[in-house]
């Protein structure tokens, strides 16, 4: 009785022309590497308008942490225990940031103005570089912040405080003599803004 028997070279064959997928892996992340090297800092109009949705999300941010220190310290109202409400508020919005930051290098107003925070190298940025980035950011607000009150003792004229809400674009100014339009507390923390672009699996034509 005659068997019937496969070609031994009949198993090498179908490994051999097997795709191989990790060479191309490593090729799409080198590529994709290359791409956020050679992005471009986002426009400073789409920098702004994100800015502005960042601020309707902080108000939720303040709003829930100012009501849980209220809840835990039993204050009646804001100006009660002033100092370390400060304090605990410039944690919650550290953490708002830093969490989004280190996941995905964008909060949801980046995503849906398409900016992303990373390293200078194109690489994701270390979490203590995310940390100075925070804490460098406030410096120019405070600042102007800063002066604004000062005007408005020395002249007695208290509406001037009124300009303190403004103090926050204050970041906008270094940009205007910055590489590629770059923020001053972005160069001071080794990160950068780039502009990516949209995921056509989340950003379909209706």
């Amino acid at each position: 009785m005659k068997t019937r028997t496969s070609p031994p070279h009949s198993a090498r064959s179908r490994q051999k022309t097997r795709p191989s997928s990790q060479p191309e892996a490593a090729l799409g992340q080198r590529d994709l590497a290359q791409a956020l090297l050679d992005a471009p800092a986002p426009p400073r109009l789409r920098t702004f308008a994100s800015m502005m949705y960042e601020g309707v999300l902080l108000f939720a941010v303040v709003f829930l942490a100012g009501y849980l220190f209220d809840t835990l310290t039993q204050s009646r109202h804001a100006l009660m225990l002033r100092g370390g409400r400060q304090v605990w508020l410039f944690i919650a919005i550290g953490a708002y940031f830093l969490i989004c930051w280190k996941r995905s290098g964008q909060t949801l107003p980046m995503k849906a103005w398409h900016i992303k925070v990373l390293g200078v190298q194109g690489q994701p940025a270390p979490f203590w570089r995310l940390m100075l980035r925070y804490a460098y950011m406030w410096v120019l607000p405070l600042s102007g912040a800063g002066l604004v009150w000062l005007a408005a003792s020395l002249s007695g004229w208290n509406a001037m405080l009124m300009l303190i809400v403004a103090t926050p674009f204050l970041v906008f100014i270094p940009t205007w003599f910055t590489t590629q339009q770059q923020f001053l507390h972005d160069l001071l923390a080794g990160t950068r803004l780039v502009s990516v672009q949209p995921n056509p699996k989340t950003s379909k034509n209706p």
